[in-house]
């Protein structure tokens, strides 16, 4: 039957090579179009979580405020003032909490080879470099808790920072700077990353040292801000909801005082991100499909051709004992062959335009990719239109009238 059906469409091709070739551009046209069109969605989903992803792994970042409501014989517009022993005695009252670190912030005089740069500064806790994406440089680490413990003077650097005080190419670890007059040990340097927001400045213009340490030199006692992260996305109104009771009742104000207690939770945007991705996703492929649905009928059209061309030939197959079967399979067998040929040819095209697509536009779009997911799409679609657009055509030439169609 495939055999049968490839030299039959070698012979059509050799007799209507316009008229097939034209065809097969249809398809190609509208695999491309569909492929190129997902493999786009695919790349700009991930570009946008992973910058999103910059910030951090679905954190939350929470400020102490002011007040706004009187609470228990207490007036608004009190200050709210967090500490790390305010934080560890929440802690363990907040269910589905994963991690959580304090902040503390200020702009420094960072010193080397007598040269003065002002370097925004955070003593954090070690688990903060997990929950904001703060990947070392291989050679290097972030904070650990030993420098906690000891209040060691180490610290670690954005990568900006290391390039703009060591020189491009130079490894800092290992090497001594002064902060605010103290020596500080580069104990690691920040992998460059993408990050399309932030809370304070770029990770990439910022140095973070132990916050015992911090505290230490500066004799702070209040934090500027703290970061948490839920076990779960779907977790994080709930996690905020218990930490804000829980501090509400420790610090005294109102549970329900926004103002004593700012939440920017990133999960939303990620929620937005997915629901956003979802629906434009959809409308590329419907746009795609519709494209490749029209490249469809153009080879249904070309088969009911093709079927009234070969009308006394399939008169004289079926006098001979064809059964109307095999008259049916042999057509539809022919249509998926010309499909499967233009969606190869597609796929080819698609793959070889997402490896040229240039990497200096990859940043704001990312990197189309024609992925497992994306190839099943495209392969499905095409299987349902190249068996639609050879079905109706091949039933019309499987209940000729033999009689009928030899005299024709």
């Amino acid at each position: 039957m495939l055999r049968d059906a490839l030299l039959q469409l070698h012979r059509d091709l050799k007799s209507q090579k316009l008229r097939t070739l034209l065809t097969v551009f249809g398809l190609v046209w509208g695999t491309v179009a569909v492929t190129l069109l997902l493999a786009f969605g695919a790349g700009l989903k991930k570009q946008l979580i992973t910058s999103a992803a910059g910030l951090g792994d679905r954190i939350c970042i929470a400020w102490p405020g002011l007040t706004s409501i009187p609470y228990q014989g207490l007036g608004k517009g009190r200050r709210i003032r967090i500490t790390d022993e305010d934080l560890e005695a929440v802690r363990p009252r907040v269910e589905g909490l994963k991690r959580m670190s304090s902040e503390y912030s200020d702009a420094w005089k960072m010193v080397y080879n007598l040269r003065t740069f002002p370097v925004d500064v955070s003593g954090v806790l070690p688990e903060f470099g997990e929950m904001r994406n703060l990947i070392p440089v291989p050679g290097g680490r972030f904070l650990n808790p030993l420098d906690m413990q000891h209040q060691r003077r180490v610290v670690f650097l954005g990568n900006q920072v290391a390039e703009d005080v060591f020189g491009k190419g130079t490894d800092p670890v290992g090497k001594t700077v002064l902060f605010n007059g103290s020596p500080f040990l580069v104990v690691g340097v920040l992998t460059k990353k993408q990050q399309d927001s932030s809370y304070n400045s770029r990770d990439s213009g910022l140095a973070w040292i132990p916050g015992t340490t911090f505290r230490a030199l500066t004799g702070r006692k209040y934090l500027s801000n703290f970061v948490y992260q839920p076990a779960s996305a779907l977790e994080a109104e709930a996690v905020t909801d218990s930490l804000r009771a829980a501090l509400s009742r420790r610090l005294k104000f109102d549970p329900g005082d926004k103002e004593a207690f700012g939440v920017w939770d990133t999960t939303e945007a990620f929620k937005f991100f997915e629901v956003f991705m979802l629906a434009f996703s959809l409308f590329l492929g419907i746009v795609g499909s519709l494209t490749l649905v029209v490249g469809g009928i153009g080879v249904s059209n070309i088969m009911n051709v093709v079927v009234d061309e070969r009308t006394k030939e399939i008169g004289v197959k079926m006098a001979l004992g064809a059964k109307s079967g095999a008259i049916l399979r042999q057509f539809l067998v022919e249509t998926l062959i010309v499909t499967a040929v233009g969606g190869a040819v597609g796929f080819a095209i698609s793959i070889g335009i997402c490896s040229a697509f240039p990497e200096s536009l990859q940043e704001y779009v990312g990197k189309p990719e024609v992925s497992p997911v994306v190839a099943s799409i495209t392969v499905g679609i095409l299987g349902v239109i190249g068996f639609l657009a050879g079905y109706f055509p091949a039933r019309a030439a499987s209940r000729l009238d033999p009689v009928v169609a030899m005299k024709l």
